[in-house]
């Protein structure tokens, strides 16, 4: 039976010089609205221990339109600004749950910048899109279409470093599954190989920042030359932001393929829990392990499965995988890096990777077999399980931009 999913469909666009003076001003206005609510809400708490609700911050933004100073404000739709309070909210929500770190006010260089419309604030009529407070249809470059009969529910207007424009369509669409099979496969996420499959096969790292490191390194030397605040700096600035754009969407391309053609073989995908945020402050590897991107290849297996009806098991960080022998199940004191193959007591001649990526299978495989508390080998120095099934995220349908 077909999935009924939330899916995002982004889409490149070239708006006239009037549609893009008006997204900007939106794109301003909306950081502006997150930044003086953020701030309003810190001021309550840190002064009177008191917390602010999106219901108080909206019937503050009405009132700051009728100021002199913000009462720019008016000239911009409302729906993104009232959005961008609903993210504030939410930031919070995940703040006090502590799922996440106190909200952060949003740069003008830095952030990103977007803005997001619901059904009320765009016009959806034979396949043009036309925004509020906007005259024209965008020119959309439509690369793919949308899901037969499905009208978007959110539009997301954003722009990059580079000065590319961006559309991203939140529709409602139906993903039939692929045939049922019973195959498993565990995965060892690596650097000279991206993954080692437990079938024995290794996917080649691309390396895809490391091919464009002389070009980047040529735009980052004539950025220094240029004086800040100049023009010249600022079109220094976007070539460079070209030269990463051009490695992130390489990057992007390349797991897409990858995690897609996992879900669609296998039945059960089994990984390793990484913390990639640790691992980064190896300052040899650091680099590296940035360029593989094993935490975007983990979120695209996640909303995949999820998609596909696959399943999904994590096996704890702790778990020896590399270090385990496959044959007789000892576990090697040492494992150095540079070890790619070695030897075990018993005489079984493993490939570092290929072994891991069998340990990793047959751990993961024995959370069906014998329950969420089976421990292969090892317990962790929090005595937690070895071995966890993925939950399901609750945004699991929609994939991050």
């Amino acid at each position: 039976m077909a999935r009924q999913v939330k899916r995002a469909f982004k889409y490149r666009f070239y708006p006239t010089n009037e549609q893009a003076a008006e997204l900007s001003r939106t794109f301003g206005c909306v950081r502006l609205v997150y930044n003086k609510a953020l701030e309003e809400r810190t001021r309550a708490w840190c002064g009177e221990q008191r917390r602010v609700s999106y219901v108080q911050s909206s019937a503050a933004l009405i009132q700051w339109k009728k100021t002199e100073e913000p009462a720019f404000l008016t000239e911009v739709s409302s729906v993104p600004l009232q959005q961008a309070l609903r993210h504030l909210q939410t930031a919070f929500g995940n703040f006090f749950a502590q799922r996440a770190k106190y909200p952060r006010f949003k740069s003008r260089k830095k952030s990103r910048a977007s803005a997001e419309y619901t059904r009320s604030a765009f016009t959806w009529r034979d396949g043009q899109l036309i925004l509020a407070k906007m005259a024209g249809a965008l020119d959309i470059r439509w690369s793919r279409p949308l899901p037969e009969g499905s009208e978007p529910t959110t539009v997301t207007v954003s722009r990059d470093a580079a000065g590319r424009w961006f559309v991203s369509l939140l529709c409602d669409d139906r993903i039939a599954p692929p045939p049922a099979t019973k195959n498993a496969v565990g995965i060892d996420a690596g650097i000279t190989s991206l993954v080692a499959l437990s079938t024995g096969e290794k996917v080649t790292n691309p390396r895809h920042e490391r091919r464009d490191r002389a070009r980047l390194a040529r735009a980052q030397r004539e950025l220094s030359r240029k004086a800040k605040g100049s023009a010249n700096r600022e079109k220094a600035c976007r070539k460079v932001a070209r030269v990463h754009a051009r490695i992130a969407d390489r990057r992007r391309d390349f797991l897409h393929k990858l995690s897609t053609r996992l879900v669609r073989e296998i039945q059960t995908v089994v990984i390793e829990d990484l913390t990639v945020r640790n691992l980064l402050k190896n300052g040899g590897l650091a680099r590296a392990i940035s360029d593989a991107s094993w935490t975007q290849l983990r979120s695209m297996l996640e909303y995949k499965c999820a998609w596909y009806g696959r399943e999904l098991v994590v096996i704890d960080r702790w778990f020896p995988s590399s270090k385990l022998c496959g044959a007789c199940g000892t576990v090697a004191a040492k494992m150095p890096l540079n070890v790619r193959e070695w030897t075990c007591d018993c005489g079984a001649v493993h490939d570092r990777d290929i072994n891991a990526a069998r340990n990793i299978k047959a751990a993961g495989l024995a959370v069906p077999a014998c329950g969420d508390g089976v421990r292969p080998q090892g317990s962790t120095p929090g005595g937690q399980s070895s071995v966890k099934q993925e939950p399901p995220r609750a945004t699991a349908g929609i994939p991050r931009f």
